[in-house]
């Protein structure tokens, strides 16, 4: 069986780009993550290679609501002044850059990462319970 932490990395890759550029597919067979990339640098799930019957398809965050959502759930929690502002960034391109940038200034940079990786881990562990994967 795969461990929490090759699950989490798979996830990070399928979640490093837009959805649908990257995909990891877990095989529910033997426990092996396969990667594809659009970009062509990484296909393993070609027919020749990949031999699995039972499979699940690793998650983007935003199937998991890790997106935008989870920047107005922290922009509320911590400053809730600022909700109309980030609501008008993320209204426009560079919108993650420029909430960074806010959260740099405001001191806040560190607890978001903290508050990011936290929430991931916990959806991503909720996923793996409701589809039944052994960790």
């Amino acid at each position: 069986m795969a461990t929490f932490e090759e699950i989490q990395d798979a996830f990070f890759f399928v979640s490093s780009d837009e959805y649908g550029m990257n995909r990891a597919l877990l095989c529910l067979d033997n426990g092996e993550i396969y990667f594809r990339s659009e970009y062509g640098d990484i296909d393993e799930l070609d027919e020749d290679e990949f031999d699995c019957d039972h499979f699940i398809e690793i998650p983007h965050k935003n199937e998991l609501d890790l997106g935008q959502a989870l920047v107005f759930e922290f922009a509320e929690m911590r400053m809730p002044d600022e909700l109309g502002l980030v609501d008008h960034m993320f209204n426009r391109r560079g919108a993650y850059r420029k909430f960074k940038d806010l959260l740099e200034s405001k001191g806040l940079l560190q607890s978001w990462y903290d508050f990011e990786k936290d929430r991931d881990e916990e959806a991503l562990r909720q996923w793996a319970l409701e589809n039944e994967i052994k960790l």
